[in-house]
């Protein structure tokens, strides 16, 4: 009773896409299949390959001891396979956008089309932080699927999600969405889900989210689950967001976040109480840096944040999604409370000062290190440079003689005083020459 009353109601609100069908009676039955022979086409099968290196005794590599025992010479890679989805955007120029964990590392990329052609795929980008992906296949007059705006979605709106679950082949599941703005489950860097209860399992991942219009809303990401299985509980990307991030992927190859400088804490009952407001929601702020874009702008510790550019602020989540989607140079405008008072404030988005880096992104030489600024005054002054906070045991940076507490002074035989300087003399595929400053002495060390 409950499924045919909800079929009932899709039928009700969505005329468009669930066209008249009849049964051997001549009555009419709700279905999507119209919608849904539109949109199929668009959503892919990705399959990935990878290769791993093995581990080998180092008596099964001796060749005198292998043919001793006729012991068989052992594979010094395997291949690990993997599946997931992802949904033709750009169908001219062949994109297709999926989850960035579905391609993570991959060596070789393919996309099943639904005609069942399988075409290689390159990596444009991808974005760890918010879970995206961009590859291009070399083959025009795709159908892609049209955007909606996924600012506009609401609690209750019907959803259907098309992915690859499990390798099965496409599979179409439907629902509901069960809430809007989910953020601090620790999946992703920058989140802002979607939730439904249709049904997403794993191979889903970088799958279509569209409404009964056949209009993309989101690209399924995650689900929240013990057993690895569907719960009722998906999450999806709203595709406003994905679209910022494909923007960026396709014209830079990469993600170029920009910073305010400043921090925020939710605005909870306690602290509109205490700064006499009565705002149930907004973003308190904790800490404006010196120099930064917000302490131009003239935001102060204090301020409510209640919207950007227009769009209402949550909470402090909110402002990191916001800041953390613009570009560097973009001008934004925020509406503040001071003191009982709205303020307008208009800042610009700067380059991040880079604090902290793993080593693996400057150097092979330099895995398992992570360095950070340091900036200490001292008798002699404001001193500046780099410092090895951490080596794991084992690793590449501890073998080359790096230590926990060394501070680098030069590179290369130049000096550096933060990481950005250290960033551009570094050049991955040449050996390094790090002068290094422990404890009461120095020593250079030649990383190759």
């Amino acid at each position: 009773m409950r499924y045919l009353l909800s079929l009932l109601i899709m039928f009700t609100l969505s005329a468009e896409a669930a066209l008249p069908n009849y049964d051997s009676q001549g009555n009419s039955l709700p279905t999507l299949a119209p919608m849904l022979e539109q949109t199929i086409p668009s959503v892919v099968n990705i399959f990935t390959r990878t290769r791993v290196a093995v581990r080998q005794s180092p008596l099964l590599a001796d060749p005198f001891f292998r043919h001793f025992f006729n012991a068989p010479e052992q594979p010094r890679e395997r291949v690990e396979q993997s599946l997931g989805s992802g949904v033709v955007v750009d169908g001219k120029r062949g994109y297709v956008i999926t989850n960035h964990h579905v391609i993570d590392g991959a060596d070789e990329i393919e996309v099943n089309l639904h005609d069942g052609q399988t075409l290689k795929a390159t990596l444009i980008g991808t974005d760890p932080e918010t879970d995206i992906a961009i590859l291009k296949v070399d083959n025009g007059g795709l159908a892609a699927l049209p955007m909606s705006n996924s600012d506009k979605l609401r609690v209750g709106d019907f959803v259907v999600a098309i992915g690859n679950p499990f390798g099965l082949g496409q599979t179409v599941t439907s629902g509901i969405i069960s809430a809007l703005g989910r953020s601090g489950l620790g999946i992703e860097g920058y989140e802002d889900f979607i939730q439904t209860d249709a049904s997403i399992n794993p191979g889903n991942s970088g799958g279509a989210l569209v409404n009964l219009r056949g209009e993309l809303v989101g690209i399924n990401t995650a689900i929240l689950s013990k057993s690895g299985g569907n719960v009722g509980i998906g999450f999806a990307i709203p595709i406003n967001m994905a679209r910022e991030i494909m923007d960026q992927l396709i014209e830079h190859g990469e993600v170029q976040r920009g910073a305010m400088g400043a921090q925020a804490q939710d605005l909870t009952p306690d602290l509109a109480a205490a700064f006499d407001i009565k705002l149930h929601k907004g973003a308190v702020v904790t800490q404006v840096s010196s120099g930064s874009p917000a302490e131009k702008a003239g935001l102060k510790i204090g301020d409510v944040i209640t919207h950007i550019n227009e769009r209402p602020i949550k909470d402090a989540s909110d402002v990191r999604n916001r800041i953390g989607l613009l570009r560097i140079g973009e001008k934004i405008e925020m509406r503040i409370l001071r003191n009982g008072k709205e303020k307008r404030i208009r800042a610009v988005i700067e380059q991040p000062e880079v604090v902290s880096v793993d080593g693996e992104k400057l150097h092979q030489r330099l895995i398992g290190a992570v360095l950070v600024n340091v900036a200490e005054q001292t008798e002699r002054g404001l001193v500046e440079g780099v410092v090895v906070a951490d080596v794991a045991a084992g690793s590449p940076a501890m073998r080359s003689g790096l230590r926990k507490g060394d501070v680098i002074a030069q590179v290369n035989r130049r000096e550096v005083k933060n990481l950005q300087q250290m960033k551009e003399i570094v050049d991955p595929d040449e050996a390094l020459l790090l002068n290094i400053q422990r404890r009461n002495g120095a020593l250079y060390l030649i990383l190759k």
